[in-house]
């Protein structure tokens, strides 16, 4: 949950910075690519979401955490406002679409005498660990004069390749319902 905390948070919580601080896009604009980057995130929770309950969580999370890696300098190294929407929409089907399938793989495979807590619990200590990572991409950034594309790049990347191979290790219990 720590890997997937920074992927969210490293593709969405600094790219209105990047867009105002590297770009110099006025607030519309940025405003604009914002609303494009959530509906981007809600057609890839919606289909991997879908596909995962054919293809199982962790095909569906490996496939959409690869995504990540073809789009990123689309989303990171563009320079018009129409290119990096065309990127972040991409970034957050693959972010949005790994992380969507998470609650239910990881009430799945939870022990049944703590699947009330397990996944809060996990998820929540993933958001303790991952808290470091504004201050970090920011830092990244400011020390390579305010290349906040770089910084993102870095840790989206980082943490794409690390879910995809951690999620592979991962056991899978698909719960059919008899309804």
């Amino acid at each position: 949950m720590t890997a997937f905390n920074f992927f969210y948070h490293s593709t969405q919580d600094l790219y209105p910075t990047f867009l105002h601080e590297q770009h110099h896009f006025d607030p519309h604009t940025v405003s604009i690519i914002t609303i494009v980057l959530n509906i981007g995130a809600i057609v890839g929770g919606l289909f991997f979401g879908s596909l995962s309950e054919k293809i199982g969580r962790r095909v569906a999370i490996f496939i959409a955490a690869l995504i990540a890696l073809p789009v990123l300098y689309l989303w990171a190294f563009s320079t018009t406002p129409v290119m990096l929407a065309v990127g972040v929409f991409l970034m957050q089907i693959s972010v949005q679409g790994a992380w969507d399938v998470i609650p239910v793989h990881l009430n799945e495979f939870s022990p049944d005498e703590i699947r009330a807590t397990f996944p809060g619990l996990v998820y929540q200590l993933g958001n303790l660990l991952a808290a470091v990572n504004a201050t970090m991409q920011a830092s990244i950034a400011t020390s390579h004069a305010n290349n906040y594309g770089m910084a993102m790049a870095i840790v989206a990347g980082t943490v794409a390749v690390v879910i995809a191979g951690l999620i592979l290790f991962n056991r899978e219990r698909r719960v059919i319902a008899l309804i």
